[in-house]
């Protein structure tokens, strides 16, 4: 699954790859950033890094986690850096053209507004159906730390969404 040596790796590796998890990444994007345009950046920042990545890969899951932890990453980076000063409205985020949208449009607004340390454990949990055990090895944190934030944001989204059903 790795490049051998210095070369980068083969255009049907990357294209496979990019069928693989370009959705997941749009969708970690504009989670972080609601905002279509550095979505598309970071998409082809993430898979520039993924072609000249010597990384060996031990499975599907792995090679998975490598790209979440990545676009993370380079989300964050954005977000810190001095030349992002452009913002955009929820409202403007909701409205790009990304599939997930559509369908849970009222629970993604209440994920959009949760403190950004709660976002992460949501759509690691719910959206890409991770445990907390991966989650506390992909975000670097405590396995207990995860839980607490699971169960934090779960009521936090309770009281945003209205009641139980959002479960």
């Amino acid at each position: 699954m790795a490049p051998k040596g210095n070369t980068m790796r083969s255009e049907q590796d990357v294209n496979r790859a990019i069928g693989r998890y370009a959705d997941t990444i749009r969708r970690i994007c504009m989670i972080y950033l609601k905002n279509y345009a550095d979505t598309e950046d970071i998409f082809q920042t993430v898979f520039l890094k993924y072609v000249l990545s010597s990384v060996s890969f031990e499975s599907e899951e792995h090679e998975k986690a490598w790209f979440i932890r990545v676009t993370i990453n380079a989300c964050k980076d954005l977000l810190k850096s001095f030349f992002h000063s452009r913002t955009v409205s929820l409202d403007e985020a909701m409205e790009q053209p990304v599939g997930l949208l559509e369908d849970h449009r009222e629970v993604l607004e209440a994920v959009f507004s949760l403190p950004q340390k709660y976002r992460d454990v949501v759509y690691l949990h719910y959206f890409e159906e991770y445990t907390a055990p991966q989650i506390s090895s992909i975000l670097g944190k405590n396995v207990n730390t995860v839980y607490t934030l699971l169960t934090r944001s779960k009521q936090m989204l309770r009281e945003k969404l209205g009641g139980d059903g959002y479960e």
